[in-house]
């Protein structure tokens, strides 16, 4: 499976999770994130299908794709605290798209996954993605990468938030997002911190609570 089909398949699975009675019914509550309602947690999560939409129909970035690590180097939200400017942002836009309730929200995202099933598997992985909110550009490949490591830590949430299972992932999307957490995660704490927690829990119980 390439990174399109992986991409498309997670993405079915946020569409069907947000489908869930669950998910209604607890619509307005606080979810399992700080300062975000149960509403606002899906619309984030839905947020990383909307983004993908223009994908197909943009013109090429005239920008050459810089590597996806360097993506996050450059990010300046990957450190903020939580009541940063760009988290508030973010917060505020999930809320924004879940305003009308559920229904609709689940109707707009079952739209643009047909449409971007129809068009995405057509563009080659290394067509190169201009980034608006960051000001430069990805591959392909690599884009969907970002987009599915948010689909998976936010499946999870939103998934823990109402009390269900969390939507299990097929290994061919969930390595490429392993790999990436695998790596931000020794850029931010440091590879024997990434070791201990990974083979050695007695001797790394902060190091578990900080990854």
């Amino acid at each position: 499976m390439n990174l399109q089909g992986a991409y498309l398949g997670m993405a079915a699975q946020a569409v069907t999770l947000l489908g869930e009675p669950e998910v209604a019914a607890s619509w307005e509550k606080p979810s399992a994130l700080a300062e975000m309602t149960v509403g606002g947690l899906a619309g984030h999560l839905m947020y990383q299908i909307f983004s993908v939409s223009p994908v197909p129909q943009a013109p090429a970035s005239a920008e050459a794709p810089i590597p996806l690590l360097e993506h996050y180097a450059h990010a300046v939200w990957v450190d903020e605290p939580l009541d940063g400017e760009l988290n508030t942002g973010i917060r505020a836009r999930g809320e924004q798209i879940a305003s009308e309730g559920v229904q609709p929200l689940l109707e707009q995202a079952r739209a643009a996954l047909a449409e971007l099933q129809a068009e995405l598997p057509a563009m080659p992985g290394d067509a190169a993605v201009f980034i608006p909110w960051g000001g430069w550009a990805l591959t392909l490949n690599d884009f969907l990468v970002t987009k599915m490591m948010e689909l998976a830590v936010h499946m999870d949430d939103l998934a823990v938030s109402v009390r269900i299972t969390t939507p299990e992932i097929p290994g061919a999307a969930f390595e490429p997002v392993l790999t990436l957490l695998t790596h931000l995660a020794v850029r931010r704490h440091g590879q024997a911190a990434l070791l201990r927690a990974l083979s050695r829990v007695e001797r790394a119980p902060s190091a578990i609570n900080a990854l």
